[in-house]
């Protein structure tokens, strides 16, 4: 039973607006700002920004600290408050609905002028949380500024268009009459659905940092999804800029989002990141689980002839030892999607026929003639060892990181449903190459590359070509690599065990 004086913070509370637009809990928020400078607390001329106000929280813990902080230089608190507002925090909302919410939850009302507003100097009533409609520029079929499909969000007045408006304009500096920020924080959202197959979407929370740091504030600090680390959709120059910047100096990272955010799934978990512009040097990684910070590290973004992040801190000291050896990598064995040029809708002949091809297909086997088959013709009379290309649907750990291989016998094809890992003349190769597959040791290393469900060839980068004439395993893995007792325990923490069937 709840106590009688118990007052819940409102903004704990809240529904999330979807998977992609997450309102961010307050404990959170105050986990960013403890990262800035005290003395910003202090100072009457710092100006704060969010540029994408969802419940107005990073705003409302900034009033609190400045109400605190500005006492000595304005005891009178109603002028305290007064300048706080007016001239020190200034915020974009996402939405008309979320700007109302913000008002109310910074100024306590949502008419920024009105009569039980906190400040009394507001001439109108959005204050300095401004929300205004814009349109996506559409230039053949996409926004010229986020990207947004034409065919999803080209809709009438009356339906949001999501074309948020601090990516709209070239020059973000227009929003605030040239203003120069101190600090620039925010939680913006993370995707917009596209054109493509199924239930497709574009990022685009990236491209809200690259509109902050135009703007050149002191601090930059965002909450967002975690697979710009490895690229990927749209992300590639983002990670490139963003791993070559030694101006980020702190990276917390959830590698479980539901960590970071009850309720919520996000594939390859969240980070919040502080860009400190007149600071370089070694960022320092932390990585956060159930509340707690299990592992911290200062170090390079990027470790030598990597062109990813390594997110975990204990996996640096691993990912070395195999690289030492310099063997080739098995992503030179894995196919391209579609590795006999036929889509996931393909379907073969349910029952064969004199010189069928057995296909391997969404939802089991079918049966093709050869000339069905639009590439790669030469493997078909070969063993294969084939893998979904996409992995674990979960985001806790240990999980599997791969789906399970699997070994096919000559005269075979599949769908884009699977990748060919390996092809042989044999079947023990094969099955040796599937048994290599399924071992903690190497579904580790694709971990490293792997930030979200998909596992196209690029995930197997940092694992090494064995020799195939021989069967592998865990304990033999570990001992060729000289791995640790402590290196061991990790691996073995992260990754769940996998049985194969036998050929």
């Amino acid at each position: 039973m709840l106590k009688s004086n118990y007052n819940p913070d409102v903004l704990t509370c809240l529904a999330n607006l979807s998977n992609d637009e997450v309102f961010t809990p307050p404990s959170l928020v105050n986990q960013i700002l403890d990262l800035l400078p005290a003395d910003l607390w202090s100072n009457p001329d710092a100006k704060f920004l969010d540029p994408v106000c969802k419940s107005g929280v990073f705003l409302r813990e900034m009033a609190k600290r400045l109400i605190v902080g500005l006492e000595p230089v304005f005891p009178d608190l109603q002028e305290r408050a007064n300048h706080i507002y007016k001239y020190q925090l200034f915020g974009l909302a996402i939405t008309e609905l979320t700007g109302l919410l913000s008002r109310r939850s910074v100024y306590c009302s949502k008419v920024a002028n009105g009569r039980y507003s906190v400040c009394s100097d507001f001439e109108d009533e959005q204050g300095n949380i401004v929300y205004a409609r814009v349109e996506h520029d559409w230039r053949g079929g996409k926004c010229g500024f986020c990207g947004a499909s034409q065919e999803v969000y080209e809709r009438g007045d009356a339906l949001e268009s999501y074309a948020y408006q601090f990516i709209h304009a070239d020059d973000p500096s227009c929003f605030f009459k040239n203003m120069k920020f101190d600090v620039i924080v925010g939680n913006p959202p993370y995707q917009l659905e596209d054109s493509g197959f199924g239930r497709s979407a574009s990022p685009i929370y990236h491209r809200f940092v690259e509109q902050a740091k135009k703007l050149n504030p002191r601090y930059l600090s965002m909450i967002i999804p975690a697979r710009w680390y490895s690229g990927g959709k749209g992300l590639d120059e983002f990670r490139e800029e963003m791993l070559n910047d030694n101006r980020i100096r702190y990276i917390g990272d959830f590698p479980e989002a539901i960590d970071c955010f009850p309720g919520v799934q996000i594939k390859g978990g969240v980070c919040y990141f502080l860009w400190d512009r007149d600071n370089e040097g070694n960022c320092k990684v932390i990585t956060l689980r159930k509340g707690q910070v299990v592992s911290e590290m200062e170090r390079p973004l990027l470790e030598k002839d990597c062109d990813t992040f390594i997110r975990f801190n204990e996996a640096i000291s691993i990912l070395n030892k195999v690289k030492a050896f310099n063997e080739p990598s098995l992503k030179s064995l894995i196919s391209s999607s579609k590795p006999f040029g036929l889509r996931t809708n393909f379907k073969g002949k349910k029952s064969t026929f004199p010189n069928a091809v057995t296909l391997y297909q969404n939802g089991g086997i079918g049966y093709v003639k050869h000339e069905e088959i639009l590439s790669n013709h030469s493997i078909i009379p070969n063993f294969k060892v084939l893998i979904a290309p996409l992995g674990s649907g979960s985001d806790s750990f240990p999980h599997p990181i791969l789906a399970k291989p699997f070994v096919v016998p000559p005269n075979s094809a599949c769908t884009e449903t699977y990748l060919v890992a390996g092809v042989f003349d044999n079947e023990k190769e094969a099955y040796n190459l599937a048994t290599y597959l399924a071992t903690k040791f190497l579904r580790f290393l694709v971990l490293l590359n792997k930030p979200a469900q998909h596992a196209t060839s690029k995930v197997y980068t940092f694992v090494p070509i064995q020799d195939f004439s021989e069967s592998w395993t865990d304990e033999k893995l570990y001992k060729k690599y000289g791995l640790t007792a402590e290196e061991i325990a990790f691996i073995e923490s992260m990754v769940r065990s996998m049985e194969l069937d036998n050929p």
